[in-house]
């Protein structure tokens, strides 16, 4: 990497420097790392909760729903906090949030314990992530694709690091002494990061000469009333529904089609062909945030989306029809996972284009809810599947979404797109509450 000043040619840009944006786009990674265990390594706890308290599982993962929930549905408040007050602000007031989270944790004694410490983790972890994504759409907006993709990696593939050692002190200490433990090294590794974290000022980025991105900043009125961000919200809810349910009943599924004890032999390896599917999860959505978005770089956000959605579909189709052999099950999951992923970089980065950035914490805020709104849709998979009698039903309805994704994403929104841009560059124009559809 050059580490010397590029001059831009003129206006925007004529500060630029390529090794000060990475250096920020590092520190975000380690701060995602840092919040990764919340929400990954809850897994390894709930056992050990359960052993000593005697509730029951159901109720004990109430707390991690009500972390999710809170986490995705506060997303617009604090997008809101992000534009107003910074980066280090509101990174360092998440990693108070996640260190005292556990902590609570540590001391809990009652249901309602953890249900506290989950809800004030959900604030934490959603400040964080938040801001760190902003952060990267603003540093980078002529690599946006790859810049979210590797913050978002950062959180999706953090815990790889750590899970052996959470695991290991709670088999010697207790789950209390880890959460502590654990809980004060993440806050304060956070903490310590969140004040090398800023905004770019005046001409330190330049734009990208191969995208549609707009030339003025929408406020999130404004974003509302386009045409753009309602089609961006619909299919942002299509894919991460259709992936969020799949994902979830990943077991279940495995059960039903019968693969879910046989064991995979690599020879240097064996394991039941579920477990294995799992851990594919984390490597493949950790590999397909930073790789789809740096594909969106080059050739475009519609066409990636295309790509991956019609991916995405066509895996979980050929899932439901050859899932019965375990290893295409093993294949075909890692496909689906390969292409869910990637929802979190193209989403962020395409906002960021569309909307410009300096009220993108607030745009992408309420776009993110999409998350929330798929997570709500996710129980449905049982109720269509108990009402057919077949997981078949299931994927190949998160598939027609997948695929109906796709669809609107090769034929509304490039012209939707192009129209939105063009009408931005307007001096002084209103957004486009018309445009689009007139365009379209």
């Amino acid at each position: 990497m050059n580490t010397s000043k590029t001059l831009a040619a003129a206006g925007p840009g004529q500060d630029f420097s390529e090794s000060r944006r990475w250096v920020q786009l590092i520190v975000g990674v380690v701060c995602m790392v840092a919040t990764a265990n919340i929400q990954y390594a809850w897994t390894l706890f709930v056992p050990e909760i359960q052993k000593t308290f005697g509730w029951e599982r159901a109720a004990i993962q109430v707390a991690f729903t009500l972390f999710v929930l809170v986490q995705t549905w506060l997303a617009p408040i604090e997008g809101y906090f992000i534009d107003k007050f910074g980066p280090r602000i509101m990174v360092a007031f998440g990693a108070i949030c996640i260190a005292l989270a556990w902590v609570l944790n540590s001391q809990a004694t009652t249901l309602t314990g953890f249900y506290v410490g989950a809800a004030v983790g959900g604030v934490g972890v959603g400040c964080i992530y938040a801001t760190c994504i902003n952060n990267a759409l603003k540093w980078f907006p002529d690599r946006r694709g790859l810049a979210v993709g590797l913050t978002a990696g950062g959180y999706g593939a953090g815990s790889a690091a750590t899970i052996l050692p959470i695991a290991s002190m709670i088999e010697t200490s207790g789950f209390q002494e880890t959460f502590f433990f654990f809980g004060l090294l993440q806050g304060g590794l956070a903490f310590i990061a969140a004040w090398f974290l800023r905004s770019p000022k005046k001409g330190e980025v330049k734009a990208s000469e191969k995208l549609n991105q707009t030339r003025r900043d929408y406020t999130l009125k404004e974003a509302l009333n386009t045409k753009l961000f309602w089609l961006m919200l619909l299919m942002f809810t299509c894919v991460v529904t259709g992936g969020m349910m799949a994902v979830a009943q990943l077991g279940v599924i495995a059960q039903d089609l019968g693969v879910k004890e046989f064991k995979v032999d690599l020879h240097f390896f064996v394991m039941a062909a579920l477990p294995l599917a799992l851990m594919l999860d984390r490597i493949m959505n950790g590999i397909s945030r930073p790789l789809f978005g740096w594909i969106s770089d080059h050739i475009g956000r519609e066409k990636t989306m295309v790509i991956a959605f019609s991916l995405e579909g066509i895996g979980i189709i050929a899932l439901g029809y050859f899932g019965h052999n375990p290893w295409a099950f093993l294949i075909l999951s890692g496909v689906v996972f390969l292409a869910w992923g990637e929802v979190y970089s193209l989403f962020s980065a395409l906002a960021g284009d569309a909307f410009g950035t300096k009220h993108i914490g607030k745009i992408y805020g309420v776009l993110y809810t999409a998350k929330g709104i798929g997570a709500l849709f996710v129980p449905v998979g049982n109720l269509l599947m108990e009402a057919t009698g077949t997981w078949s039903t299931v994927l190949y309805t998160v598939a027609a979404m997948d695929l109906f994704a796709a669809f609107l994403a090769i034929t509304l929104l490039p012209r939707t797109l192009k129209a939105h841009v063009a009408q931005s560059s307007i001096a002084g124009s209103a957004p486009d509450k018309g445009t689009a559809s007139a365009h379209a």
